[in-house]
This record gives C-alpha cells, sequence and structure tokens, in this order.
C-alpha cells in the first residue's frame, strides 16, 4: 500500500485531537473521509478538519473507492458490526479500545479479518507512547532485575449521573461493563506490553455503592505466562484519586501512572530517578505511525486484534460472575 487513505467511522470526541489529526499528520497516511450517524454533525467535523468526504452512512463509507483502511471509532457496541463490515469490502481495520464488549466478539473479529486477509490493529496507543516504550527498555535491559510481580491501584471517586443521561462508558450494553472496561483496559493492555501475556486470572467484581447497574470496584490476581505474578485494585467508588502501577524485580522498582507522564526508578544501591515524559500532542499518533508503516509493508504494529483480544479475555474473566448474577 502507497499510501494510507483513512476512513473513519463515528468522528466524536476522541477523533477530535487524540487520533484524527494523527491520521492526517502521519508520513503516508491521509484522511479522506468521516462518518458519523447524524449527517450534520459528519459534515461539520469534515469542514473543521479539512476531510474532503462525509457520510452519514457506514457502508457508503466503507464501499467508497477512497477509502483503503477503515478506523472504527464508535463506543465497543459497534466494532464487532463495523469491523466485519469493514473486512467483508477487504479493507484493514483500526479499531477503538476496548476492542469490543467481551472476548467472544474479538474472536469473531480476528476470524472475520484473517479470512478476508486484512489487517485488524486495536487503539491501545500506549504501546508507541515514548514513556512506555523507555518503560519496555528499562525492563529488558535488567535495570531492576528479573521481574518478580506488579501491583496496579487506581482510585478515583463516583460521579453521580442522572438515571436516563448516564454516558455509554457505564451502560453495559454499548461498552461491556463500567469505567473499569474502558480505563483498567489501558492498564492490562501495557502489562501485556511489558511483560508479556496474562495466563490465569482470578478476582472480583462488585456493585459497593448501588447507585448505577455496573460494577464499581474490581480486585484481581493473576500470573503472567513468564512466572510474573500481578495483582490489582480498580476502585471507582474512592474518596481520592490515585493512578500507580508498580513492576518489582530483584534489583530495584519502576512506578508509573497510566494515564500521566511520571515514571519513577528505584535500584538496590539506593538510586532513584525521577522522570516526566510528556506525550506528544496527538496521543495516538506513535502507534497509527506504526501501523501506517505496517500496512506499507515497513515496519510492524505493536498492537494487533489478537494482542487486544488477550485483554478482553481478562477483563471478561474478572467480571462473568457480577453480569451472571
Amino acid at each position: 500500500m502507497e499510501k494510507v487513505r483513512w476512513g473513519i467511522i463515528g468522528c466524536g470526541d476522541v477523533t477530535e485531537v487524540k487520533s484524527g489529526p494523527a491520521l492526517q499528520k502521519a508520513e503516508g497516511s491521509e484522511l479522506v473521509a468521516v462518518m458519523r450517524r447524524n449527517g450534520a454533525l459528519a459534515e461539520d467535523y469534515a469542514k473543521r478538519h479539512g476531510v474532503a468526504k462525509w457520510y452519514d452512512d457506514a457502508a457508503a463509507l466503507v464501499n467508497d473507492p477512497d477509502v483503503n483502511a477503515v478506523y472504527v471509532a464508535t463506543p465497543p457496541g459497534f466494532h464487532h458490526a463495523y469491523t466485519l463490515l469493514a473486512a467483508k469490502a477487504g479493507k484493514p481495520v483500526y479499531v477503538e479500545k476496548p476492542m469490543a464488549r467481551n472476548h467472544a466478539e474479538c474472536q469473531e473479529m480476528i476470524s472475520a479479518c484473517e479470512e478476508a486477509g486484512v489487517p485488524l490493529f486495536v487503539a491501545y496507543y500506549r504501546r508507541g507512547l515514548p514513556k512506555f516504550v523507555e518503560i519496555k527498555r528499562l525492563i529488558d535491559s535488567g535495570v531492576i532485575g528479573e521481574v518478580r510481580f506488579v501491583q496496579s491501584t487506581y482510585l478515583q471517586p463516583m460521579r453521580d449521573y442522572e438515571e436516563g443521561l448516564e454516558p455509554w462508558r457505564i451502560q453495559p450494553e454499548l461498552s461491556g461493563g463500567g469505567l473499569f472496561v474502558d480505563l483498567a483496559s489501558h492498564a492490562l493492555d501495557i502489562l501485556d506490553y511489558l511483560l508479556g501475556p496474562i495466563g490465569e486470572v482470578k478476582g472480583f467484581a462488585s456493585n459497593q455503592t448501588g447507585k448505577q447497574k455496573v460494577e464499581d470496584i474490581v480486585t484481581t490476581s493473576y500470573a503472567f505466562e513468564s512466572g510474573v505474578m500481578g495483582t490489582g485494585v480498580w476502585s471507582f467508588n474512592a474518596f481520592t484519586r490515585l493512578d500507580l502501577n508498580e513492576i518489582v524485580g530483584s534489583l530495584g522498582k519502576l512506578s508509573f501512572s497510566t494515564f500521566s507522564g511520571d515514571l519513577r526508578i528505584e535500584t538496590a544501591d539506593g538510586e532513584v530517578q525521577e522522570l516526566t515524559i510528556p506525550n506528544p500532542p496527538h496521543v495516538q499518533q506513535p502507534l497509527i505511525q506504526k501501523i501506517v508503516d505496517d500496512l506499507r509493508g515497513i515496519g510492524q504494529s505493536p498492537s494487533t486484534g489478537v494482542t487486544a483480544a488477550r485483554t478482553n479475555r481478562v477483563m471478561d474473566e474478572l467480571l462473568r460472575d457480577f453480569y451472571r448474577a
């Protein structure tokens, strides 16, 4: 593929700064069309971002001959259908995270793309951000020795919503769960990137406040296939905010947040280094560039349907009993 000409399905908030401009700025990439069910909003987006074409019908965008790759930027409840639509048209797909509402949908998306002979990528863009690339380099260099375990803690206060006005992120039929699915998926995926696939998973999900119909706390323990152990708690009903991951090794520890640029390195000899590695203006651009390079045959994307589906499997294991009850 000489140049990747993107069409976006679902040009909502995530595409305004994080991804849309990145599709235009990446080398060998161009944004040629956008689609939203509300045609007026699609037209407005196209005019503001200098995009030539807009649609209010996904099939029309997918079948546009000027579009040779499709970015699905809708809520997760629509990822499965639109991925299958693009695959049927023989076009590569880049889908927002989480990849789908559950692991079964992920598997069907992977199969559809494999059968159509088109690649499938997922917007776990932290795999391309400078901070996490540096963390992986540090781990692989042995600066903290052999990794023993990782502990993740994410806390935020509960937000109240008027009944009937809840955002899609806490509507399971659209998101696959609550804020755990939307936010913790980033942490679980980046740990997969840093330490390899998670194997066995055990945990609990609960609705402690009863204020929403989704889980508001999830706790877990898991074992990576490599033998590294892990624990985590994600609470959306706490008194304060905290975002901390700690990877402990035989010679030191790395501490970092999922959502900010902070990074702390401690080693057994008492050396401590604190870094702030800022994100680029368009946070998806480093990953999008890798995807574009992959499609052009000059690189490889670190985030694919196969890697992203592993995170959905872990979340399914943690939420299954909650939603089965």
